[in-house]
């Protein structure tokens, strides 16, 4: 089960106020102008329309309409209950919400026109002049008070995701050179073994076929013997050679770098022992960890992410899930595409899931 974060803890806290401001006309205590039923109905478009313009990601006409339809409600809740004192808040929470779905000066012009909304319903209720400009100018500071708060925080959690996300691709380019260097270094070792042992060992075993032709079967024999002591090494040099090509370095390690340390997210890598990848291979792993780290930082949404990399036919499968939100209908970019490309270059393919997080597949063959 997703644990709640601070952004679901407020927004629960944000709805008790809501319906403490609003139980009285809600439970019966205080009687609108309008029918309660419609009252209510009211109440429940404000956050109902209110919540559907949060959690909507992407900024287009109906996540506008949809803020729009929660003002305009708001407005119409406090004006038909003129008599209730903390009501205004629900005006603060609008107010406060607003930067999460539109730029910040429009957040000031939905200020200002609470304060329209507030001041005519002063009007209705009465008030004196001077209770009327304390209680406008309480309400306003408030309003711009939580929402220059509210846009302070956007701004550091966009700030946090692009430095995570930063924060993977330096630990992905780490990772990578660090297997260059590697290799590199394996390739000068194998071709110093091969030009200085391997040749001497070569031409060892040349001298030794030719003495086997000379005269004395005591001299025969030691040379037969050391014949084949030659050839073993010879076979022993070229083993260790071609191990020195072929064998990665440490996956596991190279994998939980990319993911150390991220905020916000908890990161959980698997690799089973023994796995063998060649240089490619690894760069390609490597890369799609750091593909749905970042993914996950910029849209999940998420909590926790497991990454398991096991060897299954037809090769070796990475398979990443997390606890985000998932998605209805996939549209992958650039990043998903080159993800899919690369590892269909190495003759293998990826697979996306969206049902239950989001699940990647993606299969290199053995």
């Amino acid at each position: 089960m997703r644990r709640l974060g601070t952004d679901e803890w407020s927004g629960l806290v944000m709805l008790a106020v809501a319906v403490a401001v609003g139980g009285p006309a809600l439970f019966g205590a205080v009687d609108p102008t309008i029918p309660r039923p419609w009252w209510i109905a009211l109440f429940v478009v404000l956050f109902v329309a209110l919540l559907l313009a949060i959690v909507r990601e992407r900024s287009d006409v109906l996540r506008y309409c949809l803020f729009a339809t929660a003002i305009v409600a708001s407005w119409a809740v406090l004006l038909t209950a003129p008599g209730m004192g903390l009501l205004p808040v629900l005006l603060v929470i609008t107010a406060a919400v607003s930067v999460y779905i539109t730029p910040l000066r429009v957040g000031f012009v939905v200020i200002g026109l609470n304060t329209v909304v507030l001041a005519v319903v002063l009007v209705l209720q009465h008030r004196g002049m001077a209770d009327a400009v304390t209680s406008i100018g309480f309400y306003l500071l408030i309003q711009v008070a939580t929402m220059l708060s509210s846009a302070t925080l956007v701004r550091e959690q966009r700030l946090r995701r692009e430095l995570s996300q930063a924060h993977v691709d330096l630990r992905a380019a780490s990772a990578l050179l660090t297997e260059s260097a590697r290799t590199a270094e394996r390739l000068r070792i194998s071709r110093d073994l091969h030009d200085l042992i391997g040749h001497q060992l070569t031409v060892l075993t040349l001298e030794l076929e030719a003495a086997k032709h000379r005269e004395g079967e005591r001299a025969r024999e030691h040379v037969d013997r050391a014949n084949q002591v030659a050839r073993d090494l010879l076979t022993d040099v070229r083993l260790t050679v071609s191990e020195l090509r072929t064998t990665s370095s440490d996956l596991s390690e190279a994998l939980r770098q990319v993911v150390h340390d991220l905020p916000d997210l908890e990161v959980t890598v698997d690799v089973e022992p023994d796995i063998q990848v060649d240089e490619k291979q690894a760069a390609a792993l490597v890369r799609a960890v750091q593909e749905i780290a970042t993914n996950t930082l910029r849209h999940a949404d998420a909590r926790e992410l497991w990454i398991e990399v096991a060897a299954r036919p037809p090769g070796v499968v990475l398979t990443a899930v997390d606890d985000g939100r998932g998605y209805r209908e996939l549209v992958p970019g650039n990043g998903l595409r080159g993800l899919t490309e690369r590892f269909e270059a190495l003759g293998g393919g990826v697979q996306f899931d969206g049902d239950s997080g989001f699940r990647v597949t993606a299969t290199v063959p053995a």
